[in-house]
């Protein structure tokens, strides 16, 4: 389905075929293998990481200086290597490093391997690109480099779920993705079907999914290792819109095409689920994820209609291109049943966010603790995936009033990402946090660094690191 690198730590390397020498501006050229260092490659710390090609012979061999701070530069410096060996056609790369801080080296890894991933499911010809990776070290950990390649892996999973087309990724098409990869790592599924969403009262899912001649489907995802360090869970919860045209609010034509990418949060939380998993991370873990297309048909929700949702809240619907925040309602009442300690929610829920802050960063806001926040914007700051507070305030509710109803689906023309977040509020009675990924869950353009053309990936980084931090 796609191609992604995966890297091995090696004890000694065979210097005529390492092709990645990584220095600091402290490090000793290795003599040994290399011969003496040509006088023309300096090191300049003034300039952010070097890369400098050297030939040897028949040899190539690409020099990296990796300077100081932040790691984002070493990220960065592996993707432009990545770009590096496919100019050259190398499919494998031997690394040799003396870089003393061993974060800076696996940093280099890690934009290494994110970079060489490939979407080539449809494709008939391959691209010839990086497919493994060998690093000699003196302070690397077999333990670092195995959840390296786990937590890329977790990557490309996501990414690969945003690539596929609608015409393969229907709702259940997805319940059967994350009950392969809950086998494979080691987590629970449990899929509800449209009976049993039915009896639950899932107003907002059931009424998004109206329109559509194919079910919908409740996916509940558990993770729970016998050390749990905590006893009431960490909920995620993803949009999983799998297609959407806007319904009867039919968006316009130029952009539709990528609206196969509006489940984006239901592919973060699967990340995360396998990343979460497969390191064996001592963390009691839910996962609720509603899942539907939002088509237009006779039957379709119109605007004007009233739905009323799982815990009774009856919602005018204002606009069915606000259907996101309809399916994610149900899905937060609910994670009442849990008691959790914390519930994060992942959407591409509102076109304000990305005209807010584009694709530089994510919007969230919520209820949890400012220490929660802080522990957000650490592990967004270390895995370089930031975002954006914004305000929840009570005033923000009087744009949500409805003269027929609880509430109403839409706020207005200001503050949409605000409205929407305050929208999920209403069904929220635990500390909760709300990430608004739509600039940056897809990118249209070419890639950026690291971050491929098409899905990214956003989250699942974010989220590991910060669970991570959690258990520590």
């Amino acid at each position: 389905m796609s191609s992604i690198a995966e890297i091995s730590l090696i004890k000694e390397p065979d210097f005529k075929k390492v092709n990645l020498c990584l220095l600091d501006k402290e490090g000793d050229w290795p003599v040994q293998g290399l011969g003496e260092m040509p006088g023309w490659i300096k090191p300049d710390a003034s300039s952010g990481c070097q890369l400098i090609p050297f030939g040897r012979g028949n040899e190539q061999t690409l020099v990296v200086f990796l300077h100081g701070k932040p790691l984002e530069n070493c990220r960065k410096a592996g993707a432009e290597a990545a770009a590096v060996l496919k100019k050259w056609k190398n499919t494998s790369a031997v690394i040799w490093s003396n870089a003393g801080n061993a974060d800076m080296a696996l940093a280099f890894a890690e934009g290494l391997i994110l970079a060489s991933y490939r979407f080539e499911k449809y494709k008939s010809e391959k691209v010839k690109s990086l497919k493994k990776a060998e690093m000699w070290h003196p302070f690397v950990e077999k333990k670092q480099i195995k959840n390296l390649n786990i937590l890329c892996g977790a990557v490309a999973t996501t990414r690969n779920l945003v690539n596929e087309p609608a015409s393969f990724l229907t709702a259940k098409k997805l319940s059967e993705a994350f009950e392969k990869e809950a086998k494979e790592s080691g987590f629970e599924v449990e899929v509800l079907g449209k009976n049993k969403i039915q009896s639950l009262k899932m107003g907002g899912l059931l009424g998004v999914n109206q329109g559509s001649d194919l079910p919908p489907t409740f996916n509940i995802l558990k993770y729970k290792p016998s050390d749990a360090k905590n006893k009431k869970p960490l909920v995620l919860v993803g949009k999983g819109v799998v297609y959407d045209t806007g319904g009867h609010s039919l968006k316009t034509g130029s952009g539709m095409e990528y609206m196969k990418c509006d489940m984006a949060g239901a592919a973060t939380v699967l990340g995360v689920f396998k990343a979460v998993a497969e390191m064996n991370l001592p963390v009691y873990l839910i996962g609720l994820v509603p899942a539907t297309d939002n088509r237009i048909s006779a039957a379709a929700l119109s605007p004007g209609d009233i739905i009323t949702t799982s815990d009774g809240t009856t919602v005018e619907v204002l606009n069915t291109d606000a259907e996101g925040r309809l399916i994610l309602a149900d899905a937060l009442a609910f994670a009442k049943k849990y008691d959790p300690e914390l519930v994060m929610d992942f959407a591409t829920l509102t076109g304000a966010a990305a005209r807010a802050i584009g694709k530089e960063g994510y919007v969230y806001m919520g209820t949890a603790s400012e220490s929660t926040k802080i522990d957000i914007r650490i592990a967004g700051e270390s895995v370089y995936e930031r975002g954006v507070e914004f305000p929840v305030w009570e005033e923000y509710g009087e744009y949500l009033k409805s003269d027929v109803a609880d509430m109403k689906n839409i706020g207005g023309a200001e503050a949409g990402a605000i409205t929407a977040g305050k929208f999920l509020q209403h069904f929220t009675h635990y500390p909760w946090l709300h990430f608004d990924i739509a600039g940056t869950s897809f990118y249209e353009g070419g890639a950026v660094g690291y971050v491929p053309k098409g899905g990214t990936g956003i989250g699942v980084r974010l989220i590991t690191e910060f669970i991570k931090n959690y258990c520590a």
